[in-house]
């Protein structure tokens, strides 16, 4: 049985890989920064840690085999004014640099460290028809620059024999919270909310499928470095609206395009992600042998409405904030 230590574990995408761990005979260490009301279970356990002081359970580090790197503050939770932007940058990359320190430190048997990033590495997709790939170069601005920042900050982990795998994560569907759920709001008054044009492109993955990413990543030797986690075809922010609609309203639901300078008034400065046109390529996680279970967006919403996740029946508890978003 072999041992994964998890940062972000009680988030939306940590709870559903934790299910799917388990029930794949892995023993789970989740890292917390508070042992209160953590109940341990078969196969799995928590251990503390504190980013800000930069302690680490040593013990949790020395029974690992795996570290599943997913912590960070959440990127559309609040607006951004500049404490909060410092926090959802240092969250990342602090993590990351407590991570990496311990593992240099500490004597241990952790062989891979699969680490979360984002799609908002990428800049806007101006070329018709072109999809980013991993090589593409951070965009400048915020959300680039914490790509950036957060990918290298986990990068020394190589100098010290570990495989390293990123994963740059789209717009994660999932029933149980995220962006899925904001989607749906407005169709309880009967209202499919595009935003803006709607013709900006959305890269997206199914919640399966990012959770069967992440351990294809930890059990496949053959894979190191950066991979797009998106699917394979994305879509137009009308179309994934509108396919949405269609799931849960049949045809009684009135399109709605909710002009930009709302946007601008409900999010701020977030609103540019909203806007941003992000079509990303999965090429390269498909070469490397990963099959998509909801490649088209059709498939991904009707798996959601009618059976939620099909990863298993185990229960992790749910997440306190911050400790497991996508930007």
């Amino acid at each position: 049985m072999q041992t994964i230590l998890i940062t972000g574990g009680t988030g939306l995408v940590g709870r559903e890989l934790v299910n799917r761990l388990i029930n794949k005979n892995y023993r789970v260490i989740i890292l917390t920064r508070s042992l209160k009301n953590r109940v341990s279970a078969e196969n799995i356990s928590y251990a503390l840690w504190d980013v800000k002081k930069g302690t680490i359970d040593p013990a949790a580090v020395k029974e690992a085999d795996a570290v599943i790197h997913l912590a960070g503050a959440g990127v559309m939770d609040k607006k951004w004014s500049e404490a909060y932007k410092k926090e959802i940058l240092e969250s990342r990359t602090e993590s990351s640099r407590l991570l990496v320190n311990t593992l240099q430190q500490t004597a241990h048997k952790v062989k891979i460290i699969v680490s979360a990033s984002a799609t908002g590495w990428y800049g806007p997709d101006n070329r018709d028809g072109y999809f980013l790939t991993e090589t593409d170069p951070a965009d400048p601005s915020f959300l680039g620059e914490v790509c950036r920042q957060w990918e290298h900050s986990i990068q020394p982990a190589e100098n010290i024999g570990i495989r390293l795998c990123i994963l740059r994560t789209g717009i994660v569907l999932a029933k149980s919270g995220g962006a899925y759920p904001e989607f749906k709001a407005p169709l309880k008054a009967g209202i499919a909310a595009i935003l803006g044009g709607g013709k900006q492109t959305v890269s997206w993955i199914h919640i399966d499928d990012l959770c069967r990413a992440y351990i294809y990543a930890v059990e496949n030797a053959a894979l190191s470095g950066i991979y797009n986690a998106v699917a394979p075809v994305p879509v137009s922010n009308k179309t994934l609206t509108l396919t949405i609609a269609n799931a849960v309203r049949g045809k009684f639901y009135i399109p709605v395009h909710i002009p930009v300078f709302i946007l601008k008034l409900m999010m701020g400065a977030r609103t540019i992600e909203i806007l941003k046109s992000t079509r990303a390529s999965a090429e390269k996680i498909k070469r490397a042998g990963f099959s998509f279970l909801f490649p088209e967006i059709d498939a991904a919403v009707h798996a959601l409405e009618n059976t939620g996740s099909k990863i298993g029946t185990h229960k992790a508890p749910a997440a306190p904030i911050h400790e497991q978003e996508q930007v």
